[in-house]
């Protein structure tokens, strides 16, 4: 189905030839920035790293005219394929990701954060989401810190149950963990009523145990907790966040990734033992250092995968300063095309150069 490249100077049509995976159907990444233009630049920045490994699926980005005007000024606006206004009422992350199924411009749809670098090649990433309508990144089973407070006031949630009572007072049995920063779609009826239940799980938050993102310093409510509950509601399954070596998406963390300055090569360390792993949250890097030496040196706990994952997300407050300090670099290269490897994806995205994968 043709899109048009509405905001775009130049506009043109979607590419609608065999995808490089032999499907007929249109598969494309779906970005979306509002708010500072600085939010562009990381999507710019993201769509770099994607495009060296993925140059024949295609890339929409939703956003106001100012993003698209940047982008223009820059003459980088050839390399999204869509680039369609984003309504006010959705420059939001409930806004947009609640209401998904408005923003699917091919028939397979990944919906992406900004902040997010990309490490390997996706096709099988694509292949293995293709046998869902809809999935988002998860695990099976949430904990009390999910959608709850981050500090010692966990403890109170878990002395009186609470989060087994929200689950009761909404007639659900379970309660998984939705990573939103990866969402796929293909089926647009399925999307529609599991954003639809996720907005009404979302006004009926008072009746819930869950916290205001506001109160951790936030700008934004989360949508990710209101999803978990639609999805377990209409039981769609989640898709594994941790798999080892086949994970698609790693948080970023400050002494457990390796990277050059381009995130070129990148490894993350992966403890399998769960708790181990989990003590990645602990903010001060100091004692996260001492919790994790300590108990990964128990029996059997200390087993790590050097992992290279499909995306490195930068979701922590306290570790996005190095996905900024990349995204504003390349922008500042960008301009007047100075950076070959840019001009390169310009001249394929507009069907004057290579178009396969690299």
């Amino acid at each position: 189905m043709p899109v048009s490249n509405r905001l775009s100077s130049k506009s043109h049509l979607t590419r609608v030839e065999t995808n490089g995976n032999g499907s007929s159907k249109t598969e494309g990444y779906v970005f979306h920035s509002y708010g500072p233009e600085r939010y562009v630049h990381h999507v710019v920045a993201s769509v770099v790293t994607l495009r060296r490994h993925d140059r024949h699926r295609r890339i929409a980005l939703y956003c106001p005219e100012s993003h698209a005007t940047a982008l223009r000024e820059k003459g980088i606006e050839g390399l999204f394929d869509v680039i369609e206004e984003l309504p006010a009422e959705n420059h939001s992350v409930v806004g947009f990701k609640h209401n998904l199924h408005r923003f699917m411009p091919f028939d397979r749809s990944l919906f992406v954060d900004a902040d997010t670098v990309w490490c390997r090649d996706p096709d099988s990433l694509w292949k293995q989401l293709s046998a869902f309508d809809f999935t988002a990144t998860g695990i099976e089973r949430s904990d009390f810190f999910f959608g709850g407070p981050k500090g010692l006031g966990v403890a109170m949630d878990y002395v009186f149950d609470r989060r087994r009572k929200t689950m009761r007072r909404f007639g659900l049995t379970h309660l998984p963990r939705v990573q939103a920063g990866m969402i796929y779609a293909q089926d647009r009826e399925v999307t529609e009523r599991a954003c639809s239940l996720a907005r009404e799980y979302f006004d009926g938050r008072d009746k819930t145990h869950f916290r205001s993102r506001l109160e951790e310093g936030r700008n934004e409510e989360s949508c990710e907790w209101s999803l978990a509950m639609a999805m377990s509601g209409l039981e769609l399954p989640i898709f594994p966040w941790l798999q080892g070596f086949n994970s698609p998406q790693l948080d970023y963390i400050t002494g457990l990734t390796e990277h050059d300055v381009d995130f070129n090569e990148v490894k993350c360390r992966y403890y399998s033992d769960r708790f181990v792993y989990n003590l990645r949250g602990v903010p001060n890097e100091g004692l996260r250092r001492i919790l994790i030496g300590f108990f990964s040196r128990l029996p059997g706990r200390g087993d790590y995968f050097n992992v290279r994952p499909y995306v490195l997300h930068f979701g922590w407050l306290n570790h996005k300063q190095p996905f900024i300090d990349f995204s504003e670099r390349n922008w500042r290269q960008i301009k007047g095309l100075r950076v070959p490897a840019v001009e390169e994806l310009l001249l394929a995205a507009n069907g004057n150069g290579t178009n396969g994968k690299h």
